[in-house]
């Protein structure tokens, strides 16, 4: 394991913001931290990166314990911030040799990496221009090379295609899985994107109320807590004070939601001839697959964007 993390707990005076998690990552994953938000996820990265220390617990990070191996754990590591932290006034090369500085790379190995990262996130012809003049996909390519600069194992990324158009989030992403090919990358994500971590993750924690409540890769998971199909229903306000219940016997789970009601079965379409043969009014319905998005809605009672 690269991350080891065993009985993990942080307290603020009365306040339990992260009660004894446990769990590892594998060198090489892409490993998604999932929960809504004040579920305790901010607080158990930053103990892993060292900005915050521990109440009680363990976690050990390519060898080195957060609490004793502090500088160690740092130069392991590298992070990007869901807001940016590079200096608007300075130059890519200019905010990337500063990092280069803090990190004690020599002069080849920095000019070296500043390089092929810059290549990499087709920012090479733009190294020289502003970061004031950058696009937001393009401060957050140039994060992303920061962040990888001095050669980490791990890369912290805290939404990072958050805001982001999705041609951008796509070319992220792509400079991401060259970056893991290529330097043997582990990535530990969270996301607001459910369709990301369904798609990018090989495995995943869900938390909430500050405990992890599951745990597994995308596909594990949607079969342990969700059924094969979803039958999605839209109703008029009207509508919905009428059902009294009709609908609690024709799938496994309901789910209501201020848009639409959610209706867990294996056979989305004979439910919904079951909800034709009642003659519920409904205005549309959609039969589709269970995803990582129902899992969520299960495990917290809300939607990732609630």
């Amino acid at each position: 394991m690269i991350i080891e993390v065993d009985a993990l707990a942080k307290q603020f005076g009365e306040i339990e913001a992260v009660k004894g998690v446990t769990f590892g990552v594998e060198p090489g994953e892409i490993f998604g931290f999932l929960g809504p938000n004040g579920a305790g996820k901010t607080t158990t990265i930053n103990m892993l990166c060292t900005l915050l220390t521990p109440t009680s617990g363990s976690a050990i990070v390519n060898g080195f314990d957060v609490r004793h191996d502090r500088s160690e754990v740092r130069r392991s590591i590298g992070l990007v911030f869901q807001q940016t932290t590079l200096d608007e006034y300075l130059s890519a090369e200019q905010n990337l040799r500063f990092h280069a500085y803090a990190y004690g790379l020599s002069a080849e190995l920095r000019e070296r990496r500043m390089t092929e990262l810059l290549d990499i996130v087709d920012l090479a012809d733009r190294r020289k221009g502003s970061v004031r003049t950058y696009s937001g996909g393009m401060k957050r390519r140039l994060e992303i090379a920061r962040g990888l600069l001095h050669h980490p194992k791990v890369l912290f990324l805290d939404e990072p295609t958050l805001g982001l158009d999705p041609q951008t989030r796509r070319l992220i992403w792509d400079y991401l899985l060259k970056l893991r090919e290529t330097e043997g990358l582990t990535i530990f994500l969270t996301t607001h994107y459910m369709d990301e971590a369904e798609q990018l993750c090989d495995r995943l924690v869900v938390m909430d109320h500050a405990k992890i409540v599951a745990e597994g890769s995308p596909r594990e998971l949607i079969e342990q807590y969700s059924t094969r199909e979803v039958l999605e229903l839209r109703l008029t306000d009207a509508n919905r004070g009428s059902l009294d219940g009709r609908l609690d016997d024709l799938a496994e789970r309901v789910e209501e939601l201020p848009d639409r009601i959610l209706l867990y079965a294996e056979d989305g379409e004979q439910a919904l001839e079951q909800v034709h043969a009642r003659q519920i009014p409904i205005e549309s319905a959609l039969v589709r697959r269970s995803t990582l998005e129902d899992v969520f809605l299960r495990l917290t009672g809300r939607t990732l964007i609630e």
